[in-house]
């Protein structure tokens, strides 16, 4: 089993920044891939961004240029670096990996983007 935390978000006012991190524990010795998804109030969950290893990375085209995906395999914990942030970036943020076929999810973190 994989168990995955997710921790700092917050309220930040449009134009902030936050930083999410993700822990990761359990039967999970590499942590890329990783992923991280969004789901806002009456939506379907989406895709934010994706990385593979350090040097390679993914995003959805909404948050190009202001979201950073990285990770530390020694401390096995990925981030997600957001700038900018935009009334729309409100949503609970979860990181996703997927081992052996199975997906693994944590149970989220609130960001609030609102003056």
């Amino acid at each position: 089993q994989v168990q995955l935390v997710e921790s700092g978000g917050g309220l930040v006012q449009p134009g902030g920044s936050l930083r999410l991190s993700c822990a990761a524990s359990g039967f999970i010795f590499n942590i890329y891939p990783m992923s991280w998804y969004r789901q806002a109030p009456g939506k379907e969950r989406e895709f934010v961004a994706f990385i593979l290893s350090p040097d390679n990375t993914r995003y959805t085209e909404s948050v190009k240029g202001r979201f950073t995906i990285s990770g530390d395999n020694a401390k096995k914990m990925v981030y997600l670096q957001m700038n900018s942030l935009k009334p729309e970036d409100t949503a609970v943020y979860y990181c996703k990996v997927t081992r052996r076929g199975t997906d693994f999810w944590g149970q989220g973190t609130q960001v609030t983007v609102s003056s």
